[in-house]
């Protein structure tokens, strides 16, 4: 069974990659390890090393302490926003249209900071 803080620093590596745009494999290529192996770093099967972390945290241009934000935090709720904050920064990387992505966001900013109620 996986520990818990294993799961979570997985998460936001996995996040943090699709946030970037990048793949499994470049992130692999960029540690000289399989992407398999950074497949069961981010589901958080195999715990990642105080090395490997850093050297992550160099290729993603994050402090290694990123990975570690949000532990205190309720882990179900989060989980969920995780989760869905994830297929949304996905989705939004494919499109490669600059400008629809600025309108993109803006969109999302301006529902945000109104609170409209779910339909």
């Amino acid at each position: 069974m996986s520990h818990p803080v294993d799961i979570h620093v997985g998460k936001k590596l996995k996040q943090l990659r699709v946030l970037r745009g990048m793949t499994q494999t470049e992130v692999a290529q960029g540690l000289n390890i399989s992407f398999q192996q950074v497949q069961k770093y981010e589901l958080g099967r195999n715990r990642i090393s105080a090395s490997k972390l850093f050297e992550i945290s160099q290729i993603l241009g994050v402090a290694p302490s990123y990975f570690f934000e949000g532990l205190d935090e309720t882990a179900s709720s989060n989980e969920m926003l995780d989760d869905e904050a994830t297929k949304i920064a996905s989705m939004l990387t494919r499109i490669k249209d600059e400008r629809l992505r600025g309108q993109i966001r803006t969109f999302i900013s301006e529902l945000a900071s109104t609170g409209a109620p779910a339909r």
